[in-house]
């Protein structure tokens, strides 16, 4: 699914207008039709209290229009339209209009001056229409209280299309008080991007996206370099293995993992490796983690580093088809120069993670020697060792794509909707996954099915993409058996093999 930014969606509004064609206040109807369903199937009472707050742009003019229709199923909405300056939107004074004749115009409050709040209680549910996606400037003034008075209030706010306040892609400048907190935002056609980002986790609530009919045309061509992850997308990826397959063809991996103390960083990606496809897989590990993973994984091999206790010399990697470097490693001396040497003479792609990331960070001149195909997998705190503090999310996604394109390795950020960034620019979000998989080990397992995909002759952008989603897939089917306090990164692995069968078969 594309995201667009919010000026390019004006353009696809418009283009739906005139090649449909449809008259603006029509598209405007349709918009309201879908989140009437919406608002009316989760609170299908018609005695559940309902107050619509409107502004005077085309968001008011959605909101009126869901006030009407709501009323003509039963419901009797109270609506507040924000009039302060005189000034409505065409579609916004016609669908005024258009309320102001019907039986439920009688719960129309037009506010000029001065704005008397209605008492709202726990039961109440208000429709936040007072301004969509196009503000570029944060909420202040009167409006700017009445964000003020919504949040303070115990009503379940529902925003349309996005929470009021709160801008489509950077909010670093925003005021965080003058944005409304929803707790279920219904987005039209397509999430926006400040919706998928950490610092609007807390505005956006619970998000669902409505298909209000938007030109197919002009979707299809719009270029964006922003998109949300499918499952059918995804499972048309995965390749099925022909009857006469031998291990050989599915690739050889080395992982370069653990130092003494951290076995189990080994012992997960490993174990994720093996249930991810991969035909051989060999450890690189120090000789007091030996014995740990030649019984915790006896399907991998191992190979003796000639520290005892940590990652201490680059090895020859042209047996294997790819390389998994970084959890559980540690940052000695010895092993950040290992780390840096074995970088600068791999041959074959790389998945860098953990501790190699954090000596990476310490000098980042090494980025220029990653192997053609590699994925770096930073959480927000690596990130920022790698590209330096960011004051928003949205600063940090921009710093990553520079790095990204700069450095020609695809880097994927993790966190809830986890970002891929493709050395083209492209960002790409997952949406699988689940706060459950907030525990040790999970990184390690992530890297583990990366490592197997590239092995197998995936390429860089389909490895990183599939392996974020399937990660997120067996978190999800974890946390189904689990719940999301008692899961652990040995519940991910667990669910791997089920994720890929179910993938195979759609």
């Amino acid at each position: 699914m594309k995201i667009f930014p919010t000026n390019v969606i004006k353009e696809i509004d418009a283009y739906t207008i005139e090649h449909e064609p449809i008259a603006s206040i029509d598209l405007m109807e349709r918009a309201a039709v879908a989140l009437t369903d919406a608002i009316a199937s989760r609170w299908d009472d018609t005695s559940t209290p309902i107050v619509v707050f409107a502004g005077p742009g085309n968001n008011g003019g959605d909101a009126l229009a869901v006030a009407r229709l709501l009323a003509d199923r039963g419901y009797r909405p109270q609506t507040y339209l924000f009039n302060i300056k005189g000034s409505l939107s065409a579609d916004c004074q016609a669908n005024r209009d258009r309320l102001a004749q019907t039986p439920a115009g009688v719960g129309l409050h037009e506010v000029t001056t001065r704005f008397a709040p209605p008492r709202l209680t726990k039961n109440h549910v208000v429709v936040d229409g007072l301004f969509g996606s196009g503000l570029n400037k944060p909420l202040n003034g009167g409006l700017a209280s009445v964000v003020k008075y919504l949040n303070a209030s115990p009503a379940t706010v529902v925003a349309i299309d996005i929470p009021s306040g709160l801008m489509g892609e950077d909010n670093a400048n925003n005021i965080p008080a003058h944005i409304v907190r929803a707790d279920l935002t219904l987005t039209l056609q397509q999430p926006k991007l400040s919706m998928l980002l950490p610092d609007s986790a807390a505005y956006v609530g619970e998000w669902d996206t409505l298909d209000i009919g938007l030109h197919p045309d002009a979707i299809a061509q719009t270029a964006t370099n922003y998109s949300l992850t499918e499952l059918d997308e995804m499972a048309a990826l995965v390749k099925p293995r022909p009857r006469f397959a031998h291990k050989g063809d599915f690739g050889r991996a080395l992982l370069i993992a653990g130092q003494q103390g951290m076995a189990g960083a080994s012992v997960l990606a490993a174990k994720a490796c093996l249930r991810s496809g991969v035909g051989l897989l060999t450890v690189h590990l120090p000789w007091c983690n030996n014995f740990i993973v030649q019984t915790s994984v006896p399907e991998a091999m191992t190979q003796i580093d000639n520290d005892e206790v940590c990652f201490s010399m680059a090895v020859d990697t042209d047996p294997y088809q790819a390389v998994g470097i970084g959890p559980g490693l540690g940052q000695s001396d010895k092993t950040r120069q290992a780390v840096y040497e074995q970088i600068e003479a791999c041959q074959v792609p790389m998945v860098i993670d953990a501790d190699a990331l954090n000596l990476i960070s310490q000098q980042r001149s090494v980025l220029n020697q990653l192997p053609t195909g590699s994925i770096l997998t930073p959480h927000v705190g690596e990130m920022e060792r790698l590209v330096g503090h960011c004051k928003s999310a949205y600063e940090r996604l921009q710093r990553g794509r520079e790095l990204a394109m700069s450095a020609g390795c695809h880097i994927i950020l993790k966190g809830a909707y986890t970002a891929i960034i493709s050395p083209a620019g492209t960002i790409r979000f997952n949406p699988t996954g689940n706060p459950g998989m907030a525990t040790a080990g999970s990184g390690d397992v992530l890297t583990g099915i990366l490592l197997a995909l590239l092995a197998q002759g995936y390429d860089a952008g389909t490895a990183a993409a599939l392996g974020v989603f399937v990660h997120g897939l067996a978190g999800d089917a974890a946390a189904h058996r689990q719940g999301v306090v008692g899961m652990t990164a040995g519940d991910i692995i667990a669910a791997l093999p089920a994720v890929w069968r179910g993938l195979l078969g759609k």
